[in-house]
């Protein structure tokens, strides 16, 4: 719309009643909470009882909702939330052709699959698979358990998360949990607390930058055909943690492989074109927990499909870009998660920093 035409809209509008109220004035938030709700097409007979209950008074209340109704920011914002609908709905239509597939809902476990077939139908397809065969060869499969990590490495110190299960925000919030650690009573720790989410040896340590972790790597053998093994030190992260351990629904900013070595993990799966049924106001994080959602909070959430696998030691996940996942260890976990991908895989996203309001 040219500014002449926008000029003519606001000139037809009703100029805005004067919020005259003092001391009855509703705060900045309150007006901000109005804009949102009339935005998300939330009524004013269904926002009065609100702010009523609030002790707002109710001559405050419906001055403030006819006036934001008409405010020139507010129709504005209106004209853009169309625009938004629009890539919502076409959002919507891709993810209704995926699932119209007969087989949308499995993840798919594979051996052998060469480089041009993986190219073509998981990483420009955009869908999740388990490689079986990856890590048939690697050391590590035999080598890595809590005892060798102690009897190599105990010696030295790492950061890990600590009170993660006190914090509801514990991933946003993972700096203020950092602790270092010996490895050894790290190790001694994990395998004396049973099952919890409280303390977790995540890639945020980023200890395998280290050199004197770097033995590490000698147990890792053939990677996926899509992978440059040279890159490996500078793209690969290590997990350890006791069963129970859980990272939150979000999604990565870079395609990566995830191989389980001990224990088995829970990975559980929502397509990137269902983005706008998560409610992902802040960072690449969605507040909705698959194990608990709460729908009277999250409606839209209801519409989406969740897909599942459980990885077993030995399995090798390729996880697409922009996939939102929830990761869940069902016992004792010693994984690897590498991205030396030979191919383009830095992606920027626009995330936003609005807060759960």
């Amino acid at each position: 719309m040219n500014l002449a035409a926008m000029n003519s809209t606001f000139d037809r509008l009703a100029p805005p009643r004067p919020l005259v109220l003092a001391p009855h004035a509703l705060p900045a938030e309150w007006l901000q909470w109005v804009a949102d709700s009339l935005m998300w097409e939330g009524s004013p007979a269904a926002m009065l009882p609100v702010m009523q209950a609030a002790g707002l008074p109710s001559a405050a209340c419906e001055a403030a909702i006819a006036s934001v109704r008409v405010s020139p920011a507010f129709i504005a914002a209106q004209q853009h939330k169309q625009m938004l609908r629009k890539l919502e709905s076409i959002m919507a239509n891709q993810q209704k052709l995926l699932e119209s597939a007969a087989d949308y809902r499995d993840i798919e476990r594979r051996r052998g699959v060469g480089r041009e077939e993986f190219l073509e139908r998981y990483v420009l397809g955009c869908r999740p698979v388990v490689l079986q065969d990856v890590a048939s060869d690697w050391p590590a499969l035999q080598r890595w358990s809590p005892a060798d990590f102690a009897t190599r490495f105990g010696h030295l110190d790492v950061d890990v998360q600590v009170g993660r299960s006190r914090d509801p925000l514990f991933e946003q919030n993972k700096g203020q949990l950092r602790q270092r650690m010996r490895v050894s009573d790290f190790v001694a720790l994990v395998q004396g607390a049973g099952d919890t989410n409280d303390h977790y040896l995540t890639a945020n340590d980023e200890m395998l930058r280290r050199p004197e972790f770097l033995p590490l790597l000698a147990d890792i053998g053939s990677m996926p055909p899509i992978c440059d093994a040279s890159l490996l030190p500078a793209a690969a992260s290590f997990w350890f943690g006791p069963g129970g351990t859980h990272t939150p629904l979000h999604h990565d900013t870079l395609m990566l492989f995830h191989t389980q070595v001990v224990g088995r993990k829970r990975w559980r799966f929502i397509s990137p074109w269902q983005t706008p049924l998560l409610y992902n106001r802040m960072g690449v994080f969605s507040p909705i927990d698959l194990d608990r959602p709460d729908f009277e909070r999250f409606p839209l959430f209801r519409q989406a499909t969740v897909l599942e696998t459980v990885l077993e030691p030995g399995d090798t996940l390729f996880l697409p870009l922009g996939w939102w996942h929830q990761v869940s260890a069902l016992e004792l976990s010693m994984s690897f998660s590498f991205t030396n991908l030979d191919l383009p895989n830095q992606f920027s996203y626009a995330n936003p920093s609005i807060g759960n309001w």
